[in-house]
């Protein structure tokens, strides 16, 4: 088995030229699921198969599980999304860690886990996945305290529950860390989910950016992920040529040098 592609609605929907039927269009590119689909949409989508693949477990970035003082609300949000993704057969819920907060890394952690770890369980029961995503704090989430892939693992490894993994974001991450195959490979077990988008600028996968995708197109197929790899950037131009540009070097019939 080997992965299969999703793209992120919000992404898609913020372009400069949007599209009625964009759902209909990526689906004949040859796109297999969505991220972070309006639920209005759910029934459009999974007519035209594409699977739901990722959506919000609470309401906020800014607000996470780095703050005790909010796991009982967070929790209960969390909760009800695994119930809903249950029912509707979505895979992922994301969680986040929050801006900082008064805690430094090691507690932040801590407490992260702390109140992941019961839901993961559930989401297991479920048959849901959860996903701790890190972001970029240099141009986009200046105060997120989940900055690096080694802190999401930290977390993921205190839970010790395979429903509990990384949303590895690629434009995040090389733009905290670069190192990109050498991480990836180090910490595949771990991720549960992939992003892309061009770096930088958060745009096409294309000549104006500086990741080599192809190298993590071939990379992802030689390893073995079985994952969704999801397109979240924010088209220039034509999105729906975007995307097929996108599929193009993801695609798993054709192993691009």
């Amino acid at each position: 088995m080997t992965y299969a592609q999703s793209f992120a609605w919000w992404s898609f929907a913020e372009a400069r030229h949007r599209l009625p039927n964009l759902l209909e269009r990526a689906a004949e590119v040859g796109l297999k699921g969505v991220d972070f689909l309006p639920r209005e949409l759910w029934p459009r989508a999974r007519a035209l198969g594409l699977e739901l693949v990722v959506i919000d477990g609470h309401e906020s970035i800014e607000t996470g599980f780095n703050d005790p003082a909010r796991h009982a609300d967070l929790s209960g949000q969390v909760r009800r999304s695994i119930e809903l993704a249950h029912a509707e057969g979505v895979h992922h819920l994301s969680v986040m860690s929050g801006d900082w907060a008064s805690l430094d890394d090691e507690e932040a952690i801590a407490v992260c886990a702390e109140a992941l770890a019961p839901l993961a369980q559930e989401a297991s029961q479920a048959g849901v996945g959860l996903l701790l995503e890190p972001l970029n704090t240099k141009v986009d989430h200046p105060k997120h305290q989940c900055r690096s892939t080694n802190w999401a693992a930290s977390v993921v490894d205190r839970v010790g529950s395979a429903s509990l993994k990384i949303l590895y974001d690629v434009y995040h991450m090389q733009l905290m860390e670069g190192d990109l195959l050498r991480t990836i490979e180090a910490y595949l077990d771990r991720i549960g989910h992939f992003h892309t988008a061009g770096v930088p600028g958060r745009q096409e996968l294309d000549s104006r950016q500086e990741v080599n995708w192809v190298a993590i197109a071939n990379a992802l197929r030689e390893w073995g992920y079985d994952g969704f790899v999801g397109h979240e950037f924010i088209p220039r131009e034509d999105p729906v040529a975007a995307l097929r540009q996108a599929f193009d070097i993801f695609d798993v019939r054709a192993v691009r040098t």
